[in-house]
């Protein structure tokens, strides 16, 4: 298992672990609907929302892991450089940075 200092080590093999598109659509939706769910938390105050966000973002995510990239989620090994992995990769993928 490999060890970072950094997240600033650790991106490049998030990006390295999620190189097939398929695999960064699902995780670019999955984002996209926790943003959905916890919206809904906050906006309807009914907070099984929040649960809603959690399958989401990681259903999407694993999808893409154990079906098309063929390899096991990061998060397993390094959860919080992954948690914030997919967020960078979501705004990378807005800014055009990380290809879709």
């Amino acid at each position: 298992m490999s060890r970072f200092s950094s997240f600033r080590q650790f991106y490049p093999f998030y990006l390295q672990e999620h190189s097939n598109a398929v695999s960064r659509r699902l995780h670019f939706i999955g984002s996209w609907g926790v943003l959905g769910c916890v919206s809904m938390a906050l906006w309807r105050g009914q907070w099984g929302w929040v649960l809603a966000a959690l399958l989401c973002g990681y259903g999407f995510a694993w999808v893409g892991h154990f079906f098309f990239e063929k390899n096991r989620p990061a998060t397993f090994r390094h959860p919080l450089y992954s948690f914030a992995g997919d967020w960078v990769m979501f705004i990378d993928i807005l800014r055009g940075r990380v290809r879709l």
